[in-house]
This record gives structure tokens, C-alpha cells and sequence, in this order.
């Protein structure tokens, strides 16, 4: 088969056969085609779309360009979830420890952040020695001790995944449904799940920025797990704000750590708890998904979550230290605050714009060289509904980068849109997919 020829068939609007997708995919994976013609190809998928067909040979290839992990040896249900991203959602960080202290398994295989969206592993390894990049060895033995792993692909596990989500980072090719589809499940499908929770993401910080495309997505989602026999439930919530008030790698552990020892953080918790109640309820430990939201909260309640993070972080070589003390984490060497210019209550909020503002102020990459700083980010005070004052602080920002201060000031004040009206809170679960 001729590559060029290929990417002109799917340039031209053309559906391309399972051995033509599988081609792409073990070539690319191979080294066999360079970067910038799997990128055309990228680009004309997106432009053009998949198929349902097309979407199904994508994440068959993928996932079988790798190891399919069997986790029967464990015994249990393994349930994990996936997000598709967002701003300030750190959701998989609480939830892992709560489901597992549930005696659920929690196999769970993160990607990293993907343009204005953050990623779990970057998170993750803002934790002194955290490792991410286990073997697969290493992998069983830590859900068998704990019952939750955090990693990222290994060379063995969706191998073209790895390379095809950094590639799409930094070509404008995150939002494709296929593609995200063929990204999400090729993963999940290869950590050896007997089912799946997903969190779609709508609005302006998510890449399905409607209703109707998060949908499409959670359709798309919901019909390749079943197609490999896997339990899945879908929720569609909101990302027109930032989830919780953190937003950056460290930042958003230690918001993470404030939650598992108790705090509340209104809008995080009711995701989180709605999300670890499913996967309770999944995996066999609760009746309804409402009756594992109760189990969760009282997980937390009683000590146990954040307990089980720490086995979690100590078993993945990290270190405990700050995850006890967040407050002694180095902080980034400039900080600056910004106030309303306004009296009124906050109306919308470009959620996008915000996202892009942490990762200009080093809290994600630009290309995919780039290194992350953990300490850089936002911290956002206000939700929208909220009353704000003229002069009221709304947001803190972080970062070792002296020259991105004032860009983000700027970013921060354009990406707020105030009301004299009274103004309703957002409605956080918009639709539950069963």
C-alpha cells in the first residue's frame, strides 16, 4: 500500500477498508511513515471524518498494536473511568482511591494533557518519584496490593495511541470524534476492564463544545464498549467553567488531597462522587448508582479514601511527603492576583481561554518537546451565579515565567462576562447514558 495514496483516498472523502486503517496504524507505529505525513492523514481524517466502520477498525488497530492485558488472575470486577477532558478536571485522582477502598478494581491507564485540557499523568508526576511507567508486572502486582493503578501506556499497552495523542496535540486534531474514540478505547479496552465509566465533557472548556456533539461522542463510546462485551454508563456534564477552583499539575494534587481528607468543593465532589458512585455500582459493591454515591462520601467521611491514596502514591514508588504536607510543595517564583472590574454576578466564562492561560503560564505544551512546570497555574474563585464585587480578587496566578504574567492577566479579564441580573448556577450532570 502507498501512503500518499491513502491519505489522498481520505483527503478526497473516501471510506478506507480495515487493512488500509490497520496499514496506517502498524507503519506509523513502526516508524514507517514520518510525522508529518500521519499528520496529513490526521488532517484529512478530521476534516473529512470516519465512518462508524472506519472508527471501529481505527481502535481495533490500535488496541492490537499492543498487549491486551488479562486480569483474570485478580479476582473482582475492574471498573475504570474516562474523561474526555477539561479544565481543572481532576476527577480521576479522588475517585481511584475511593472505588478501590470500595473493594472495586480500579485498572486505570492516563494520558497526558491535550492542548488547553490537563492530563493525569503530569498530575501525577508532580509527586516527588511517582512512577507512571510501570510494567505490566509491576501493573497486576500493584492493583493485587491495592486495588488501583495509575499509569500511563507502556511500550506494550496501545502503543500507537501513545505516539498518534501526542501528535494530535499539536496539529489541531484533538477534537475528532473517531479519533477520540480510537484513543479513549484503545487504552481502556487494553487494561483488562470488565467495565467503564465515562465522563463526556460540553462547553466551552471541552472539545465537544455542544450537547448534540457530546453526545455523539458518548454514542460513539457506548457502542464500541459494548461491542467488546464491556459494562459501560455515560455521563454528559458541564465544563463551561473550571471543576473545582485549581487548575495546573500540582495545584490540582493538592486540591485533589483537600477533597479525600473531607474538604468540599461543591461542583468537584458532585461529579466525583456521581462518577465513583457508578463504577461502585458497576463493579457488583452497590445496588444503584445512588447507593454508591453514598458509599463514596462515606469512604471519605471515614478516612479510608485518602488512606488508600497513599498506599496508592508509596506503591507507585512516590513520595508521601508532600502528599501529607501540600502546603510545603515548592511554590512557583512569581504569583499575582486579579480583581473584578465589576459589580454584578458572573454570567459565562470562556473555559477554553482559561485552560489556555494555564498552559501559557507552563502548565501544558505548546509542542511536544516541551517540559511542564508543576507549579504553574490558576487558582479560580468564582463560579458562574456567583455575586461578585468591583475589586473582588477572583483568580491567583502561578508561574516561573516572569514574561507570561500580564498575557494572563489580560486572558483571565477577557474570559469573564459579568451580568447585573441574577444569574442560575449551571446544572452539572446534563444527561446520564445507561
Amino acid at each position: 500500500m502507498n501512503t500518499v495514496s491513502l491519505i489522498k483516498k481520505k483527503r478526497d472523502g473516501k471510506n478506507l477498508t480495515d487493512d488500509e486503517i490497520k496499514f496506517l496504524i502498524d507503519s506509523y507505529t513502526k516508524k514507517e511513515i514520518p510525522d508529518y505525513q500521519f499528520s496529513a492523514f490526521l488532517m484529512a481524517g478530521y476534516l473529512k471524518g470516519l465512518s462508524k466502520k472506519e472508527t471501529s477498525s481505527l481502535t481495533n488497530a490500535m488496541l492490537y498494536s499492543g498487549k491486551v492485558i488479562d486480569l483474570s488472575e485478580i479476582e473482582g470486577m475492574k471498573v475504570d473511568k474516562h474523561s474526555t477532558g477539561g479544565v481543572g478536571d481532576k476527577t480521576s485522582l479522588i475517585l481511584a482511591p475511593i472505588v478501590a477502598a470500595a473493594d472495586v478494581n480500579v485498572p486505570m491507564i492516563s494520558g497526558r494533557g491535550l492542548g488547553h485540557s490537563g492530563g493525569t499523568l503530569d498530575k501525577l508526576e508532580t509527586i516527588p518519584g511517582f512512577k507512571t511507567n510501570l510494567s505490566l508486572t509491576q501493573y497486576k502486582k500493584v492493583i493485587k496490593e491495592c486495588g488501583a493503578v495509575l499509569i500511563g501506556q507502556t511500550k506494550d499497552i496501545a502503543p500507537a495511541d501513545k505516539l498518534i495523542y501526542s501528535l494530535r496535540d499539536v496539529t489541531a486534531t484533538v477534537e475528532s470524534i473517531p479519533f477520540i474514540t480510537g484513543s479513549i478505547m484503545s487504552k481502556k479496552l487494553a487494561e483488562g476492564i470488565d467495565g467503564l465509566v465515562l465522563d463526556v465533557k460540553t462547553g466551552s472548556g471541552a472539545f465537544m463544545k455542544s450537547l448534540k456533539e457530546a453526545k455523539e461522542l458518548a454514542d460513539s463510546l457506548i457502542t464500541t464498549a459494548k461491542s467488546f462485551n464491556k459494562k459501560v454508563i455515560a455521563f454528559i456534564t458541564d465544563m463551561n467553567q473550571p471543576l473545582g477552583n485549581y487548575i495546573g499539575n500540582w495545584l490540582e494534587v493538592y486540591e485533589s488531597i483537600k477533597v479525600l481528607q473531607g474538604e468540599n468543593v461543591k461542583d468537584l465532589n458532585e461529579v466525583t462522587f456521581n462518577l465513583s458512585g457508578a463504577m461502585i455500582y458497576l463493579g457488583g459493591k452497590a445496588k444503584s448508582i445512588n447507593e454508591g454515591i453514598e458509599i463514596s462520601k462515606d469512604i471519605v467521611k471515614s478516612g479510608k479514601a485518602f488512606e488508600k491514596f497513599l498506599q496508592i502514591v508509596e506503591l507507585q514508588n512516590g513520595n508521601t511527603f508532600f502528599i501529607k504536607n501540600p502546603d510545603k510543595y515548592p511554590k512557583a517564583k512569581y504569583s499575582e492576583t486579579i480583581s473584578s472590574n465589576f459589580t454584578g454576578y458572573l454570567e459565562k466564562v470562556d473555559n477554553y481561554q482559561i485552560g489556555m492561560a494555564a498552559l501559557e503560564l507552563g502548565a501544558g505544551r505548546k509542542t511536544k518537546e516541551d517540559k511542564i512546570d508543576p507549579s504553574a497555574g490558576i487558582i479560580f474563585k468564582i463560579k458562574i451565579g456567583d455575586k461578585v464585587n468591583k475589586g473582588q480578587e477572583i483568580a491567583e496566578i502561578y508561574s516561573d515565567k516572569k514574561s507570561s504574567i500580564d498575557i494572563v492577566k489580560k486572558m483571565i479579564s477577557d474570559a469573564v462576562v459579568y451580568s447585573h441580573k441574577k444569574v442560575k448556577p449551571v446544572k452539572l450532570i446534563k444527561l446520564i447514558i445507561r
